[in-house]
């Protein structure tokens, strides 16, 4: 069985080689809030330092924590099968939906 992938990006420099895993691409990370994009590299300055290969990405806005809060709803009114009015309320984070037949607002 092969070793969980660990590439992360730390903090690199556009004109040295990126610390990747073995076989990883220079832009991938398994890190799930972390964005890369292309980015141009002095390849002369990393060569004068001694590279042989650079890093062609940047860190760019992490991507946005959805967690869900629990509070996004939708409470609406609509007509139960015996035509009287109920309150619907749907909760989109935990898809509990309740009815309230009564005909007060929950």
């Amino acid at each position: 069985m092969a070793a969980p992938k660990t590439t992360k990006y730390d903090d690199e420099t556009l004109n040295a080689p990126q610390s990747t895993s073995p076989g990883d691409a220079p832009a991938d990370t398994y890190d799930p809030s972390e964005r890369v994009s292309s980015a141009t590299p002095n390849k002369k300055a990393a060569a004068e330092a001694g590279y042989l290969t650079v890093n062609a990405v940047v860190e760019v806005d992490p991507v946005p924590d959805n967690t869900p809060t629990g509070s996004r709803s939708e409470t609406y009114t609509t007509y139960g099968p015996d035509g009287s009015e109920v309150t619907v309320t749907h909760n989109y984070d935990t898809g509990v939906t309740t009815i309230d037949e009564s005909g007060e607002s929950v």
